[in-house]
């Protein structure tokens, strides 16, 4: 085999695996290949990334908010899970790095990487992977596909906003409720009224604005770029969003990309339960986060939520809930447990699918490290 590299100086390489997981992208690794110290992984994933550049051109990164995702993955302490996943949405144009989200699209691929990389045994024809989310506390079930052996990618499942099909990797949520401000309602209400808009803000899996589309002067089922287009709608609710991270008791999160922001409207397509346009925070998703749907159809199931007023609650404790989207739609599951406003969210189920892509190193400059690591770059 030719070698590749005979040498190299003012860089240092870094185990990792790139990964697709659901509708999203990124590299996987370890936490023990990364520096502890937060300010420096900060500038060591954006320097990976190749943020900030709106094409990313001198990193690994795809120039799109869903493909400039990074999971770091470690065994758990915890006794209810094995592994620990720390997710980082690296900014595309801005040198920031946000630790307080979680992402269920990039989850899909963590079950899959942790057998890959050892860290997991297979247990069967399926392997079930306990997962600690480290950014809001929640715990994951991913049951992977595992015949002969090892991880298997291919088969008939398909998801929206990814062409082909894969093998499915099933996610089942718990502990969902209240991750990062501790309620359900953080407000201590199914609805609010700010800046003349009602909202519910909602905490089930990832922080939420819900809103009405029609309140902003939209349909709801605009597409992306329309969506993006409008710098007026976006200026608008990022005024709401900034201060109901206020009234969430999150504070400032001007530079937070939580709370998400979800603009409904009612489903167009037989079976559809409800339309989303989900806003991360400031363009929209080109599909939808599986965190965002988990949130989203929690609220369906509550009474007193704005999503209530765009479509029709679910009867039972139980409910599947197809959520359309900008490019077609997903299912999610929610299971609830009490009556009136004692009723709360049990937990909640997925269908998504992940691709290994590529494993190697990324090589980032030593610069990013400071002084502590200079001495290896040579």
């Amino acid at each position: 085999m030719r070698k590749l590299l005979t040498g190299r100086t003012g860089q240092i390489g870094i185990p990792c695996v790139l990964m697709r997981g659901g509708t999203s992208k990124g590299p996987f690794f370890h936490a023990d290949d990364l520096p502890s110290d937060r300010k420096v992984l900060e500038r060591v994933l954006l320097a990976a990334m190749g943020s900030p550049d709106t094409r990313q051109i001198n990193g690994i990164g795809g120039a799109d908010t869903l493909t400039s995702k990074i999971a770091i993955i470690s065994k758990s302490t915890r006794a209810d899970a094995e592994i620990d996943y720390l997710f980082a949405q690296c900014s595309v144009d801005q040198p920031m790095v946000d630790f307080s989200p979680n992402c269920g699209n990039m989850l899909a691929a963590v079950g899959p990487y942790a057998i890959e990389t050892g860290l997991v045994p297979v247990q069967g024809p399926t392997t079930r992977v306990r997962i600690h989310n480290v950014n809001t506390g929640a715990v994951i079930t991913a049951t992977i596909q595992t015949p002969d052996g090892a991880v298997n990618y291919e088969g008939d499942a398909s998801i929206h906003g990814v062409p082909s099909t894969s093998a499915p990797v099933y996610l089942e949520f718990s502990n969902i409720v209240g991750g990062k401000t501790g309620k359900l309602f953080p407000t201590g209400k199914p609805m609010d009224v700010i800046d003349g808009i009602e909202a519910t803000c909602i905490d089930v899996a990832m922080p939420m604005v819900l809103m009405k589309a029609s309140d902003f002067g939209i349909t709801g089922y605009e597409s992306k770029p329309e969506l993006d287009a409008n710098k007026d709608l976006i200026a608008r609710f990022e005024q709401i969003r900034l201060k109901a991270g206020r009234l969430m008791g999150m504070g400032d999160v001007s530079a937070s990309v939580v709370p998400k922001v979800g603009l409904l409207s009612a489903p167009r397509m037989p079976g559809g339960t409800i339309t989303s346009r989900y806003f991360v925070p400031w363009n929209c998703h080109a599909a939808h986060a599986v965190t965002g749907a988990l949130c989203l159809g929690s609220a369906i199931m509550l009474p007193g939520t704005v999503a209530g007023q765009v479509c029709e609650r679910p009867a039972g404790p139980f409910a599947d809930i197809t959520i359309e989207h900008p490019t077609g739609s997903m299912g999610v599951a929610i299971e609830t447990t009490g009556q009136g406003e004692a009723m709360t969210i049990k937990g909640g189920s997925f269908l998504r699918t992940a691709r290994l892509l590529f494993a190697g190193e990324v090589f980032v400059p030593a610069s990013a490290f400071g002084d502590t690591r200079m001495d290896q770059a040579a």
